[in-house]
């Protein structure tokens, strides 16, 4: 017995779709993670002053796909990686220095331990990250 239904198949191609709807995601998910590394960078901050905490802030590149923590105010890096014979990497100062301050008043120093708040922000918290990435390109 011959079957003489016809058979129709139609095919959609909605990839661009798909592909705008994962970056949508994937840009959302950036800017949670990004904001979450800012917070936990602020808490680990050392606050004198509280300029450094509030120089931090994040930033997420579209064309790199990435997001940014960091700070704008001077003396944050000498606060993250040390400075003198305490310099992560060893890169600072051997030998000690004298300095003026503006008062006057002059101080002997063989540099400044690090006080490191932003690579913890990030390091420390994988799963953090790790979630609100899920979180977005499943509910998203």
């Amino acid at each position: 017995m011959a079957n003489n239904s016809e058979m129709r198949i139609d095919v959609v191609n909605n990839s661009a779709q798909v592909g705008e709807a994962f970056r949508a995601a994937c840009l959302r998910a950036l800017e949670r993670c990004g904001m979450e590394a800012e917070g936990y960078a602020k808490d680990l901050a050392p606050v004198d002053t509280g300029r450094l905490r509030n120089g931090i802030s994040h930033a997420v590149s579209e064309d790199e796909m990435a997001a940014y923590v960091g700070t704008n105010v001077e003396y944050g890096v000498y606060q993250e990686l040390g400075t003198g014979i305490y310099a992560e990497g060893g890169g600072g100062r051997p030998t000690p220095w004298v300095y003026q301050d503006a008062q006057g008043n002059w101080h002997w120093t063989r540099g400044n331990q690090a006080h490191p708040f932003l690579k913890p922000a990030v390091a420390d918290h994988p799963q953090t990250y790790r979630n609100i990435i899920e979180d977005e390109l499943k509910n998203g």
